[in-house]
């Protein structure tokens, strides 16, 4: 079993207070079991502050984590904090490791770092929660496919770095006392443990009815649908164009991706319409995919939250969840941007320590129709992991 705990401050320039503010909350003496690990989140300027290093040395368990644009746990949030979740078992194992940098999306320092502790145990690991940094050529499908060959497919759960700035130039993966612009930083869980996944994206009340097919495509360059230049694509389902001809707010418009695997769709954000009418998008569009759009808005990123709200209310009592929100939802609240964050501490209390991050883009197994777990990226989804 394993037992969770949670802390969270928003004091960065005072480091003693910082760290003993935490180190209160957890009160680790009356409370740490055999084994554990602390999961954190924070402003970027924790890192850097002297906050991060002093909480690493102070606590007897390794740290990893992100920097992330606001977090929260029961009974506190905001933009500006640093928030942790300290998982500790008698029977659960852990083992923390980080990879050298990955800049050049090669799968060898994954493989590396993964095998550095993978060999202690002669069991593979029940599964993984991954941190991976936010790079511009590096997708959140490249650490899904490394990791499934590297470790036979466990599943998979974690969330990619994203910070405060505009273009996340401060984003970073943590381990111990440092973070890292270009390094993945993992936890493997050794043990009898049955976690619970939870997945909310866009619902189909928020999608066009129209039904697309990918048919041309390259990794994550979208290159046509249903024959034509995903721009001609777009405007023949009403999307407006400027008088350049782009289209308008096309960010808005996420696709509903259906892999027809018997998996449930996953969304795929569009960073872009290229000159030839083709989409960057958030993650790889195979050939032979359905699609649909979909609209993502404040008014949706609340009823999803409340629909994996009433899924997580409905499972048996868990002993701690940890969520991961895309950045995307966030910035979707405009002004009201801790609507989510507040809804989810008015349904879920205190009564489960929860901790929630957002992120980049999220890591988290589906189920297929015969109950199996496969490993996705998702763009613009909030993602649970229930112990």
């Amino acid at each position: 079993m394993i037992k969770t705990l949670t802390a969270c401050t928003g004091e960065i320039d005072d480091v003693e207070l910082a760290v003993s503010d935490i180190l209160k909350q957890l009160d680790l003496g009356k409370s740490l079991l055999k084994n554990s690990v602390g999961i954190v989140s924070c402003y970027s300027e924790y890192t850097q502050s002297g906050v991060l290093a002093a909480l690493a040395e102070k606590i007897p368990f390794p740290l990893a984590g992100t920097t992330t644009a606001a977090c929260a746990v029961p009974g506190m949030m905001g933009q500006t904090h640093f928030a942790i979740m300290v998982l500790t078992s008698d029977d659960t194992e852990f083992e923390i490791s980080v990879s050298g940098s990955i800049a050049d999306a090669d799968e060898a320092p994954l493989r590396a770092a993964y095998q550095a502790v993978a060999e202690k145990h002669p069991a593979p690991p029940a599964f993984m929660i991954s941190f991976a940094p936010l790079l511009m050529n590096v997708s959140g499908d490249f650490f899904v496919k490394a990791f499934d060959a590297i470790t036979g497919g466990i599943p998979n759960f974690g969330t990619m770095a994203v910070d405060h700035t505009s273009d996340y130039h401060e984003s970073g993966t943590i381990m111990g006392a440092e973070a890292f612009p270009d390094r993945c930083v993992f936890i493997l869980l050794y043990g009898n443990i049955q976690p619970v996944f939870l997945i909310a994206n866009i619902s189909e009340e928020k999608a066009f009815r129209e039904k697309g097919v990918v048919t041309a495509s390259r990794g994550n360059q979208l290159q046509t649908v249903n024959n034509m230049p995903v721009s001609d694509y777009l405007a023949s389902l009403g999307l407006l164009r400027d008088d350049k001809g782009h289209i308008i707010g096309v960010n808005s418009f996420p696709f509903i991706l259906d892999y027809r695997d018997d998996t449930r769709p996953i969304v795929r954000v569009i960073f872009a319409i290229a000159p030839d009418g083709s989409a960057v998008c958030g993650g790889d569009m195979p050939v032979g995919s359905t699609l649909t759009v979909g609209k993502l808005d404040a008014e949706e990123v609340l009823n999803t939250t409340e629909k994996i709200l009433r899924q997580v209310l409905k499972q048996k009592k868990s002993n701690g969840i940890l969520i991961f929100s895309c950045v995307g939802r966030y910035f979707a609240l405009g002004y009201e941007s801790t609507r989510e964050m507040e809804k989810i501490m008015d349904t879920l209390g205190g009564d489960t320590p929860w901790h929630l991050s957002y992120s980049g883009g999220e890591i988290a197994p589906v189920y297929d129709r015969d109950g199996k777990l496969i490993n996705r990226n998702h763009n613009d989804t909030i993602v649970m992991c229930l112990f």
